[in-house]
């Protein structure tokens, strides 16, 4: 059994990520502040679903906790000294990102160097980053590669997202920690994040209510199905605690579909699902988004054996029936 820290673990990737780890049997020490970015019930909800996870207490431990306080991080590492740490936690969003910078460069960034910090200090070697696919920015050589420069982030989250990977980085380099860094591409499912757009598009269609789509709808995103994401997580926790991690200690790997799929596309999926057509109308493309997302997979196929196998077809299928059933 190895004890395994989820910061996050309250949110959408981390309670399914933390669910993982106590299905393979491992101890979860699950990190969260419990954030009012959207609804504290729901992400109460969630961790009573990880709980139920766990063979007995002792298997899932929740600390209510910000990653902004460094004591609380170290003193929670010191208790605990996870074999792994499974950095989720942040402030997620382009938009609100651009309202309010600072506050993403601190949780994000700061919050990183707290765990960085304290894992170095108690000599806990093995560390997941959650970074994303909109660090790529604006690239126009897609799919996405790991090994794209990606030094123009056109948002304050890409940027705090960047700042992370870099952060990372030295650590490996300077203390020999090995850390990967997941670049996740759009990731949607059961437990998603209510301001996320096929929620949001999904409440609005059967409440007769109006979906706003930023520009004509050709810009694409490369959709990717939770349960995809976090069999990648968990091949990564495989390859981070294993003789090859010890050869090569940094890595960053694309978790995404690596199937594109139009605006316009992802609405009429949702209408036919749901058998009731969306009240659209057009608004001018917001500062931050990006025309597109595309995951090349190569890298990460090569090294983690990642195949992801949700479709977006059942993908749609299977978060509409979550959503209706959880109304």
């Amino acid at each position: 059994m190895k004890t395994i820290l989820v910061t996050g673990c309250a949110g959408f990737i981390g309670s399914h990520t933390a669910e993982l780890f106590l299905k393979l049997g491992n101890r979860v020490i699950g990190l969260d502040n419990l954030a009012p970015t959207y609804s504290i019930e729901i992400k109460r909800r969630n961790l009573e679903q990880v709980r139920a996870h766990a063979s007995n207490p002792e298997n899932f431990i929740f600390i209510e906790g910000n990653i902004r306080n460094s004591n609380i991080v170290e003193n929670a590492l010191k208790a605990h000294h996870p074999d792994l740490i499974v950095h989720l936690a942040a402030l997620a969003g382009v938009q609100p990102s651009i309202k309010n910078p600072s506050e993403y460069m601190e949780v994000n960034v700061t919050g990183t160097v707290n765990l960085l910090e304290s894992a170095h200090k108690l000599g806990i070697k093995n560390f997941i980053l959650a970074s994303s696919s909109s660090v790529y920015g604006t690239n126009s050589k897609v799919p996405f590669s790991e090994a794209d420069r990606v030094n123009h982030p056109i948002s304050p989250y890409a940027a705090s997202k960047r700042s992370c990977e870099l952060l990372a980085y030295t650590y490996s380099h300077l203390y020999q920690m090995k850390i990967a860094c997941l670049r996740f591409f759009t990731v949607y499912g059961p437990r998603q994040r209510p301001d996320l757009a096929i929620y949001k598009f999904t409440q609005a269609i059967l409440n007769d209510q109006l979906i706003q789509i930023y520009g004509d709808g050709t810009s694409q995103r490369d959709y990717t199905y939770i349960s995809d994401i976090v069999e990648g997580i968990g091949l990564t926790s495989e390859w981070i605690q294993s003789e090859k991690a010890e050869r090569n200690r940094f890595e960053i790997f694309n978790l995404g579909e690596s199937q594109t799929v139009p605006l316009n596309q992802l609405v009429s999926l949702l209408e036919k699902t749901l058998n009731k057509k969306a009240k659209v109308e057009h608004a001018p493309y917001l500062p931050g988004d990006v025309p597109i997302t595309y995951a090349d997979l190569a890298h990460s196929k090569e090294i983690l054996g990642y195949q992801p196998k949700v479709k977006i077809e059942e993908g749609i299928n299977k978060f509409c029936d979550w959503y209706l059933n959880q109304k």
